[in-house]
Protein backbone atom coordinates (compact mmCIF):
# COMPACT_ATOMS: atom_id res chain seq x y z
CA UNK A 1 0.00 0.00 0.00
CA UNK A 2 1.32 3.44 -0.92
CA UNK A 3 2.12 5.91 1.84
CA UNK A 4 0.47 9.35 1.83
CA UNK A 5 1.80 12.13 4.06
CA UNK A 6 0.11 15.47 4.61
CA UNK A 7 0.65 18.34 7.00
CA UNK A 8 -2.20 20.15 8.72
CA UNK A 9 -1.63 23.78 9.59
CA UNK A 10 -2.97 24.74 13.04
CA UNK A 11 -4.56 27.96 11.80
CA UNK A 12 -7.85 28.02 13.67
CA UNK A 13 -11.28 26.61 13.00
CA UNK A 14 -12.19 24.77 9.82
CA UNK A 15 -14.77 26.21 7.43
CA UNK A 16 -16.79 24.70 4.59
CA UNK A 17 -14.05 25.58 2.11
CA UNK A 18 -11.52 23.58 4.13
CA UNK A 19 -13.88 20.62 4.35
CA UNK A 20 -14.66 20.35 0.66
CA UNK A 21 -11.18 21.47 -0.39
CA UNK A 22 -9.04 19.00 1.57
CA UNK A 23 -10.55 17.39 4.63
CA UNK A 24 -13.13 15.35 2.72
CA UNK A 25 -10.31 14.07 0.49
CA UNK A 26 -8.28 13.08 3.57
CA UNK A 27 -11.22 11.09 4.90
CA UNK A 28 -11.46 9.23 1.60
CA UNK A 29 -7.69 8.67 1.39
CA UNK A 30 -7.49 6.90 4.75
CA UNK A 31 -9.47 4.03 3.23
CA UNK A 32 -7.16 3.72 0.21
CA UNK A 33 -3.65 4.54 1.46
CA UNK A 34 -1.37 4.22 4.47
CA UNK A 35 -1.96 7.79 5.67
CA UNK A 36 0.07 9.94 8.03
CA UNK A 37 -1.46 13.31 8.92
CA UNK A 38 0.60 15.60 11.11
CA UNK A 39 -0.28 18.88 12.77
CA UNK A 40 2.55 21.21 11.77
CA UNK A 41 3.13 22.99 15.06
CA UNK A 42 6.87 23.51 14.43
CA UNK A 43 6.08 25.32 11.19
CA UNK A 44 3.83 27.71 13.12
CA UNK A 45 6.83 29.05 15.06
CA UNK A 46 7.82 31.23 12.08
CA UNK A 47 5.07 33.66 13.14
CA UNK A 48 6.11 33.77 16.84
CA UNK A 49 2.84 32.52 18.37
CA UNK A 50 2.29 32.54 22.11
CA UNK A 51 2.55 29.15 23.89
CA UNK A 52 -1.12 29.16 24.81
CA UNK A 53 -2.04 29.91 21.18
CA UNK A 54 -0.05 26.90 19.97
CA UNK A 55 -1.72 24.58 22.46
CA UNK A 56 -5.20 25.88 21.72
CA UNK A 57 -4.73 25.79 17.94
CA UNK A 58 -3.36 22.25 17.99
CA UNK A 59 -6.28 20.95 20.05
CA UNK A 60 -8.80 22.83 17.94
CA UNK A 61 -7.56 21.45 14.65
CA UNK A 62 -7.24 17.92 16.04
CA UNK A 63 -10.80 17.98 17.36
CA UNK A 64 -12.24 19.27 14.10
CA UNK A 65 -10.40 16.80 11.87
CA UNK A 66 -11.60 13.97 14.09
CA UNK A 67 -15.15 15.34 13.92
CA UNK A 68 -14.94 15.41 10.12
CA UNK A 69 -14.11 11.71 9.99
CA UNK A 70 -10.35 11.20 10.32
CA UNK A 71 -10.14 7.85 12.11
CA UNK A 72 -7.05 7.18 14.28
CA UNK A 73 -7.65 3.46 13.70
CA UNK A 74 -7.27 3.94 9.93
CA UNK A 75 -4.75 6.79 9.69
CA UNK A 76 -1.94 8.01 11.91
CA UNK A 77 -2.53 11.56 13.12
CA UNK A 78 0.22 13.12 15.21
CA UNK A 79 1.88 16.32 16.34
CA UNK A 80 4.97 17.23 14.37
CA UNK A 81 6.73 18.26 17.58
CA UNK A 82 6.25 14.78 19.07
CA UNK A 83 8.62 13.25 16.50
CA UNK A 84 12.10 14.58 17.26
CA UNK A 85 13.62 12.46 14.49
CA UNK A 86 12.22 14.97 12.00
CA UNK A 87 14.52 17.66 13.42
CA UNK A 88 17.57 15.45 12.97
CA UNK A 89 16.76 14.87 9.30
CA UNK A 90 16.02 18.60 8.97
CA UNK A 91 19.56 19.27 10.20
CA UNK A 92 21.09 16.87 7.68
CA UNK A 93 19.15 18.45 4.81
CA UNK A 94 20.08 21.98 5.93
CA UNK A 95 23.75 21.05 5.74
CA UNK A 96 23.31 20.32 2.05
CA UNK A 97 20.87 23.13 1.18
CA UNK A 98 22.22 26.26 -0.49
CA UNK A 99 21.39 29.81 0.55
CA UNK A 100 20.61 30.96 -2.98
CA UNK A 101 18.07 28.22 -3.69
CA UNK A 102 16.29 28.82 -0.39
CA UNK A 103 16.12 32.58 -0.95
CA UNK A 104 14.59 32.06 -4.39
CA UNK A 105 11.60 30.07 -3.18
CA UNK A 106 8.28 31.81 -3.74
CA UNK A 107 6.94 30.98 -0.29
CA UNK A 108 9.97 32.58 1.39
CA UNK A 109 9.72 35.74 -0.69
CA UNK A 110 5.99 36.05 -0.03
CA UNK A 111 6.31 35.49 3.73
CA UNK A 112 9.25 37.89 3.93
CA UNK A 113 7.12 40.52 2.20
CA UNK A 114 4.20 39.94 4.58
CA UNK A 115 6.29 40.01 7.76
CA UNK A 116 9.32 42.21 6.98
CA UNK A 117 10.14 42.65 10.67
CA UNK A 118 10.36 38.90 11.25
CA UNK A 119 12.32 37.35 8.37
CA UNK A 120 13.69 34.46 10.40
CA UNK A 121 15.72 31.37 9.56
CA UNK A 122 12.63 29.22 9.94
CA UNK A 123 11.02 31.00 7.00
CA UNK A 124 14.17 30.52 4.95
CA UNK A 125 14.49 26.82 5.71
CA UNK A 126 10.79 26.00 5.47
CA UNK A 127 11.46 23.81 2.39
CA UNK A 128 14.04 21.69 4.21
CA UNK A 129 11.74 21.09 7.17
CA UNK A 130 8.94 20.21 4.75
CA UNK A 131 11.30 17.82 2.98
CA UNK A 132 12.20 16.20 6.32
CA UNK A 133 8.50 15.83 7.19
CA UNK A 134 7.91 13.99 3.92
CA UNK A 135 11.07 12.00 3.33
CA UNK A 136 11.39 10.64 6.84
CA UNK A 137 8.24 8.62 6.12
CA UNK A 138 9.43 7.79 2.58
CA UNK A 139 6.04 9.01 1.40
CA UNK A 140 4.90 8.07 -2.08
CA UNK A 141 2.36 10.88 -2.43
CA UNK A 142 1.82 14.25 -0.79
CA UNK A 143 -1.47 16.12 -1.20
CA UNK A 144 -0.59 19.74 -1.99
CA UNK A 145 -2.02 22.85 -3.54
CA UNK A 146 -0.44 24.39 -6.62
CA UNK A 147 1.27 26.97 -4.38
CA UNK A 148 3.34 24.22 -2.74
CA UNK A 149 4.64 22.61 -5.93
CA UNK A 150 7.95 24.49 -5.77
CA UNK A 151 8.53 23.19 -2.24
CA UNK A 152 7.64 19.68 -3.40
CA UNK A 153 10.19 19.96 -6.18
CA UNK A 154 12.76 21.03 -3.58
CA UNK A 155 11.91 17.97 -1.48
CA UNK A 156 12.59 15.81 -4.53
CA UNK A 157 15.82 17.75 -5.12
CA UNK A 158 16.99 17.18 -1.53
CA UNK A 159 16.23 13.46 -1.91
CA UNK A 160 18.30 13.29 -5.11
CA UNK A 161 21.10 15.36 -3.58
CA UNK A 162 21.35 13.11 -0.52
CA UNK A 163 21.45 10.02 -2.72
CA UNK A 164 24.13 11.56 -4.96
CA UNK A 165 26.36 12.86 -2.15
CA UNK A 166 26.41 9.53 -0.36
CA UNK A 167 26.26 7.24 -3.39
CA UNK A 168 23.04 5.52 -2.35
CA UNK A 169 19.50 4.99 -3.65
CA UNK A 170 17.91 5.62 -0.29
CA UNK A 171 15.24 8.30 -0.62
CA UNK A 172 12.49 7.97 -3.19
CA UNK A 173 11.16 11.09 -4.86
CA UNK A 174 7.63 11.80 -3.56
CA UNK A 175 4.93 12.73 -6.04
CA UNK A 176 2.49 15.61 -5.66
CA UNK A 177 -1.10 14.57 -5.23
CA UNK A 178 -3.41 17.39 -6.26
CA UNK A 179 -6.83 17.99 -4.77
CA UNK A 180 -8.03 19.92 -7.80
CA UNK A 181 -9.50 16.91 -9.58
CA UNK A 182 -11.83 16.02 -6.68
CA UNK A 183 -11.98 19.06 -4.43
CA UNK A 184 -14.75 21.62 -4.67
CA UNK A 185 -14.09 25.33 -4.65
CA UNK A 186 -16.44 26.83 -2.08
CA UNK A 187 -17.22 30.51 -2.72
CA UNK A 188 -17.31 33.26 -0.13
CA UNK A 189 -20.50 34.81 1.19
CA UNK A 190 -19.34 38.27 0.18
CA UNK A 191 -19.54 37.53 -3.52
CA UNK A 192 -15.84 36.74 -3.84
CA UNK A 193 -14.57 33.66 -5.60
CA UNK A 194 -13.26 31.74 -2.60
CA UNK A 195 -14.10 31.21 1.05
CA UNK A 196 -11.17 32.12 3.30
CA UNK A 197 -10.42 33.21 6.87
CA UNK A 198 -8.53 36.33 5.84
CA UNK A 199 -11.50 37.48 3.75
CA UNK A 200 -13.89 37.09 6.69
CA UNK A 201 -16.48 35.36 4.51
CA UNK A 202 -16.56 31.92 6.11
CA UNK A 203 -19.11 29.52 7.46
CA UNK A 204 -17.26 27.54 10.12
CA UNK A 205 -18.02 23.92 10.87
CA UNK A 206 -18.52 24.86 14.53
CA UNK A 207 -21.02 27.63 13.79
CA UNK A 208 -24.36 27.42 15.59
CA UNK A 209 -27.53 27.35 13.42
CA UNK A 210 -28.49 30.95 14.17
CA UNK A 211 -25.00 32.13 13.25
CA UNK A 212 -25.18 30.28 9.93
CA UNK A 213 -28.61 31.72 9.15
CA UNK A 214 -27.45 35.29 9.82
CA UNK A 215 -24.34 34.85 7.69
CA UNK A 216 -26.21 33.37 4.74
CA UNK A 217 -28.97 35.97 4.81
CA UNK A 218 -26.27 38.66 4.45
CA UNK A 219 -24.83 37.01 1.34
CA UNK A 220 -24.41 39.37 -1.60
CA UNK A 221 -27.03 39.25 -4.37
CA UNK A 222 -28.14 41.49 -7.25
CA UNK A 223 -31.40 42.91 -8.64
CA UNK A 224 -32.49 39.57 -10.06
CA UNK A 225 -32.72 38.22 -13.64
CA UNK A 226 -33.84 40.74 -16.22
CA UNK A 227 -34.92 38.26 -18.87
CA UNK A 228 -35.62 34.51 -19.01
CA UNK A 229 -32.70 32.05 -19.17
CA UNK A 230 -30.12 34.80 -18.70
CA UNK A 231 -26.60 33.91 -17.46
CA UNK A 232 -26.11 34.12 -13.69
CA UNK A 233 -23.65 36.77 -12.46
CA UNK A 234 -20.86 35.57 -10.19
CA UNK A 235 -22.56 36.49 -6.91
CA UNK A 236 -25.63 34.44 -7.86
CA UNK A 237 -23.58 31.59 -9.29
CA UNK A 238 -21.90 31.45 -5.90
CA UNK A 239 -25.26 30.88 -4.19
CA UNK A 240 -26.08 28.13 -6.65
CA UNK A 241 -22.70 26.58 -5.91
CA UNK A 242 -23.78 26.33 -2.28
CA UNK A 243 -27.02 24.70 -3.43
CA UNK A 244 -25.02 22.15 -5.41
CA UNK A 245 -22.89 21.34 -2.40
CA UNK A 246 -25.41 21.04 0.44
CA UNK A 247 -28.82 20.59 -1.21
CA UNK A 248 -30.34 17.80 -3.25
CA UNK A 249 -30.81 17.92 -7.02
CA UNK A 250 -34.53 18.53 -6.76
CA UNK A 251 -33.91 21.69 -4.73
CA UNK A 252 -31.23 22.88 -7.12
CA UNK A 253 -33.45 22.31 -10.12
CA UNK A 254 -36.37 24.12 -8.45
CA UNK A 255 -34.43 27.32 -7.83
CA UNK A 256 -32.69 27.09 -11.19
CA UNK A 257 -36.10 27.03 -12.88
CA UNK A 258 -37.15 29.99 -10.76
CA UNK A 259 -34.09 31.85 -12.02
CA UNK A 260 -34.77 30.95 -15.63
CA UNK A 261 -38.39 32.14 -15.54
CA UNK A 262 -37.46 35.32 -13.56
CA UNK A 263 -39.60 34.41 -10.54
CA UNK A 264 -36.77 33.69 -8.10
CA UNK A 265 -36.98 35.20 -4.62
CA UNK A 266 -33.51 35.57 -3.12
CA UNK A 267 -34.88 35.50 0.41
CA UNK A 268 -36.36 32.05 -0.17
CA UNK A 269 -33.15 30.88 -1.84
CA UNK A 270 -30.99 32.04 1.07
CA UNK A 271 -33.31 30.53 3.68
CA UNK A 272 -33.13 27.15 1.95
CA UNK A 273 -29.33 27.32 1.61
CA UNK A 274 -29.03 28.25 5.30
CA UNK A 275 -31.22 25.37 6.46
CA UNK A 276 -29.36 22.87 4.30
CA UNK A 277 -26.00 24.12 5.59
CA UNK A 278 -27.32 23.80 9.14
CA UNK A 279 -28.39 20.22 8.38
CA UNK A 280 -24.95 19.46 6.91
CA UNK A 281 -23.02 21.11 9.73
CA UNK A 282 -25.01 19.81 12.69
CA UNK A 283 -23.52 16.28 12.91
CA UNK A 284 -20.00 17.68 12.59
CA UNK A 285 -20.66 20.44 15.14
CA UNK A 286 -22.05 17.92 17.61
CA UNK A 287 -18.97 15.73 17.18
CA UNK A 288 -16.73 18.77 17.70
CA UNK A 289 -18.49 19.39 21.02
CA UNK A 290 -18.23 15.71 21.94
CA UNK A 291 -14.51 15.44 21.22
CA UNK A 292 -13.78 18.81 22.88
CA UNK A 293 -15.35 17.56 26.09
CA UNK A 294 -13.26 14.38 26.19
CA UNK A 295 -9.71 15.50 26.94
CA UNK A 296 -8.69 12.01 28.05
CA UNK A 297 -9.57 10.63 24.62
CA UNK A 298 -7.68 13.44 22.88
CA UNK A 299 -4.60 12.73 25.00
CA UNK A 300 -4.86 9.04 24.11
CA UNK A 301 -5.13 9.81 20.38
CA UNK A 302 -2.17 12.22 20.55
CA UNK A 303 0.03 9.78 22.47
CA UNK A 304 -0.83 6.78 20.29
CA UNK A 305 -0.32 8.83 17.13
CA UNK A 306 3.11 9.94 18.34
CA UNK A 307 4.09 6.33 19.11
CA UNK A 308 2.99 5.13 15.65
CA UNK A 309 4.77 7.98 13.87
CA UNK A 310 8.02 7.53 15.81
CA UNK A 311 7.98 3.79 15.21
CA UNK A 312 7.55 4.42 11.48
CA UNK A 313 10.48 6.85 11.19
CA UNK A 314 13.07 5.41 13.56
CA UNK A 315 14.40 2.92 11.03
CA UNK A 316 14.80 5.72 8.49
CA UNK A 317 16.78 7.97 10.82
CA UNK A 318 19.01 5.10 11.98
CA UNK A 319 19.87 4.29 8.38
CA UNK A 320 20.45 7.95 7.56
CA UNK A 321 22.88 8.28 10.49
CA UNK A 322 24.74 5.20 9.29
CA UNK A 323 24.92 6.49 5.69
CA UNK A 324 26.17 9.91 6.79
CA UNK A 325 28.72 8.37 9.12
CA UNK A 326 27.31 8.87 12.60
CA UNK A 327 26.95 6.33 15.34
CA UNK A 328 23.57 4.68 15.36
CA UNK A 329 21.51 4.05 18.46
Amino acid sequence: METVLSGIRPTGNLHLGNYFGAVKSFVQMQNEYDCYFFIADWHSLTTCPKPEDIQRSVRTILVEYLACGIDPEKATIYMQSDVKEILELYLFFNMNAYLGELERTTTFKEKARKQPDNVNAGLLTYPTLMAADILIHKADKVPVGKDQEQNMEMARRFARRFNTIYGVEFFKEPQSFYFSEKALKVPGLDGSGKMGKSEGNCIYLKDEPDVIRKKVMKAVTDNGPQEPNSPKPEVIENLFTFLGIVSDKETYDYFNEKWNDCSIRYGDLKKKIAEDIVAFNTPIREKIQEFSANQALLDKIINEGADKAREHVQKTIREVREIVGFRTY
